[in-house]
């Protein structure tokens, strides 16, 4: 019982210590969900240029960290014209260069991992899009679009087919500062928690337990940290496989990521977890559904090569640079709540994801939620909103 609650106080300080940093990147991600139309995403990305890829990648940023909202909207991109290379660009971009990612990071680890989230993610979609050119054929890709547009359904079909934008005309700042505007960024914010909801506990759970049973010498052992060159080799190579095993994806692996790294895993070997969060069993079935089972093991294959070159990338970038952090300062939340920064800015920040949520249950939030886990609807619209 003693090592249960030990486990359970880890994941629960661990929640705490987020909060603030969560609400923030889902609220900034949300004002920019709602002024963006689905359509404008689809007509810019038709092709893999590098500009289109460029355009993908600050779109997916901006978009959700869920990532079976994730895949799922990539799948609807594609289907509706999106070039396939752009749509795995969007993809990635949605769960691994999201703000609240880097925000999480910087509070637990450092703001080296944050660099290296926004250095190693473009390049990971670089090396990407380079293996894409090199070994996509023209009749897998055709395959994958035919079996894509069989509809199977994934993981939050519902909610990826929702388009919450606002539909009115105007400037950014008069459609965002509009009741339809304040609708749509409670209806994103919402949504956007209640997709990342169980991944996130899920990850805090395992994470807590891991710190709490896992003695350090195994992983002192299991990552070569008495071989300083061999662990920066093997970090980058088994992060991904320690990612695909542990069943959580996006933001719900950060807090293991932590204690991997307290563990002993190198600095490209976290980084390579992180981005590796598209590799999950769950979501390599999904691919399998929505693309056919070629297409699932070429995106098993080039996903992890991308993401050990970026592992690689920052791993020796960031030590000649001398910006890998001491381990020593990596925070592994355990005094629970105390009165101090982190408690007065979840206060604030709590309060503002009650306004958005109660604005959420006004205006037909009930209904998006029943629909999110479900089959895409025949329309993107979603159920009407109310502005008062």
């Amino acid at each position: 019982m003693h090592a249960v609650v030990h486990a359970l106080t880890i994941a629960g300080s661990m929640a705490w210590e987020i909060t603030w940093a969560l609400i923030l990147g889902f609220a900034l991600s949300a004002v920019i969900q709602a002024v963006v139309r689905r359509s404008t995403v689809v007509s810019l990305l038709g092709d893999d240029r590098p500009r289109t890829l460029a355009l993908a990648a600050g779109l997916g940023a901006a978009s959700s960290s869920c990532s079976y909202a994730a895949v799922a909207l990539a799948r609807s991109l594609f289907v509706k014209g999106a070039d396939f290379t752009a749509a795995m660009a969007f993809e990635i971009a949605s769960t691994n260069l999201v703000v609240e990612l880097g925000v999480i990071m910087a509070l637990l680890m450092g703001w080296q991992f944050t660099a290296a989230e926004f250095v190693g993610g473009p390049l990971m979609i670089l090396v990407l899009a380079f293996l894409f050119r090199l070994l996509l054929r023209e009749p897998l890709r055709r395959r994958a679009h035919a079996q894509a547009e069989r509809g199977l359904a994934g993981a939050m079909e519902g909610h990826a087919a929702m388009d919450m934008s606002v539909r009115r005309a105007g400037t950014f700042a008069r459609r965002l500062l509009s009741p339809e505007g304040y609708t749509s960024t409670a209806h994103v914010f919402v949504m956007e928690w209640a997709a990342i909801l169980r991944d996130l506990v899920i990850g805090l759970l395992i994470a807590g337990a891991v710190a709490a049973w896992v003695p350090d010498s195994f992983w002192q052992a299991f990552f070569f940290t008495g071989h300083p060159l061999a662990a920066e080799l093997w970090g980058p190579v088994i992060g991904p496989f320690v990612a695909i095993v542990s069943f959580v994806c996006s933001i719900g692996n950060v807090p293991l990521a932590v204690v991997l790294w307290k563990g002993g895993i190198s600095f490209g070997g976290v980084v390579a977890f992180i981005f590796a969060d598209l590799l999950i069993l769950p979501i390599l079935n999904i691919y399998r559904k929505y693309y056919g089972a070629r297409m699932a093991f070429f995106l098993l294959g080039t996903f992890y090569l991308a993401a050990v070159a970026a592992g690689y990338a920052v791993e020796f970038s960031f030590g000649a640079a001398g910006l890998v952090p001491d381990k020593a300062t990596a925070r592994l939340p355990q005094e629970g709540v105390t009165w101090n920064y982190t408690t007065w800015l979840n206060i604030a920040f709590l309060l503002l994801a009650v306004a958005l949520t109660a604005r959420f249950r006004r205006t037909g939030g009930a209904a998006m939620l029943r629909m999110m886990g479900g089959p895409p609807p025949n329309s993107e619209d979603h159920p009407r909103q109310h502005h008062s």
